[in-house]
């Protein structure tokens, strides 16, 4: 929920208008919508680059995965693997557009757990594959957009473990 959203739904709670203080928190959100926007197109379109190398960081460090008997193992599950990554990278975007959180909340962590528990993929690798996708993806970007695009993936991270 973006924090309009959230603002909105507060202030009909309480059957009020808004608050100067949270006119003033609109007036920021709107203001930075441009840069938040570019955020997303940029990692939109660096995300071939960000998924390809944070594989290769993952297997790399985790050859276990792709060897025999591992859950990439084979052209087909190192796919799904990857595919599940760009899902992830997904909705960070959604998360930098919205700035707000609501995305991997609602989204992308419900039942993540049991689904990957009942298929027998190591939480932990999906969390560190996530981790990979966050240095490549924010060593694009300026000093100040990591901070911004950072707090996302973190989030995302602490959920998946």
């Amino acid at each position: 929920m973006s924090i309009i959203t959230k603002i909105i739904v507060n202030a009909d709670a309480e059957v009020r208008y808004f608050t100067p203080g949270e006119l003033e928190q609109i007036k920021i959100f709107v203001k930075s919508s441009e840069r938040r926007l570019r955020l997303v197109q940029s990692l939109t379109q660096s995300r071939d680059r960000i998924i390809k190398e944070a594989g290769k960081q993952l297997f790399q460090k985790r050859p276990n995965l792709v060897s025999p008997g591992g859950n990439a193992y084979g052209e087909n599950m190192t796919a799904t693997c990857l595919r599940d990554m760009d899902y992830y990278l997904r909705l960070i975007t959604y998360c930098v557009a919205a700035g707000d959180t609501m995305p991997i909340q609602e989204i992308g962590v419900v039942g993540v757990h049991q689904m990957y528990r009942s298929l027998g993929t190591p939480i932990e690798s999906v969390a560190e594959s996530v981790r990979a996708m966050k240095n490549i993806a924010t060593s694009m970007l300026s000093a100040e957009d990591v901070g911004e695009v950072g707090a996302y993936f973190d989030y995302l991270i602490n959920a998946l473990q």
